[in-house]
């Protein structure tokens, strides 16, 4: 069943309430994705390259035209320790957070984490001198 045609076949809102037992193709890297040992009755996403597809608006709702390939862009912490990725939209940029999965590439979500750590936005090597003429005085304490 394509999207148009579950949109029509659902109420609004449908999916927030009901748990999705349907299997997809992930169009990233084409790998069948089941609900089953995802930890969770709502799979957005694929547990190998963490990919989605822009489908709502809003949770659950199936109501994006859009259609374009979700990619994982960073990972956050929510309250609590529980840890959730940032998709942001191929097609028209948008942004999205999605719980991860039980069954997610832990792998792969670490290499999001370290990112900003292995790609900092300032040239590492003059960080003593960043951190002097902050204040500090440009010794690294470890």
């Amino acid at each position: 069943m394509n999207r148009e045609n579950k949109r029509k076949t659902f109420e609004k809102g449908y999916y927030r309430t009901h748990a999705c037992s349907d299997s997809f193709t992930c169009r990233v890297c084409g790998r069948l994705v089941t609900p089953q040992s995802a930890g969770t009755d709502h799979r957005n996403h694929c547990p190998n390259c963490l990919s989605s597809l822009h489908v709502d608006i809003e949770p659950g709702d199936r109501a994006s035209d859009c259609g374009g390939i979700m990619e994982p862009a960073a990972v956050w912490v929510r309250r609590g320790g529980e840890w959730a990725i940032i998709h942001r939209c191929r097609r028209c940029g948008g942004l999205s957070s999605n719980r991860i999965a039980a069954d997610d590439n832990p792998m792969k979500l670490m290499s999001i984490a370290m990112r900003p750590l292995s790609a900092p936005p300032f040239p590492i090597e003059r960080i003593e001198e960043m951190t002097r003429r902050m204040g500090g005085d440009g010794e690294m304490n470890w």
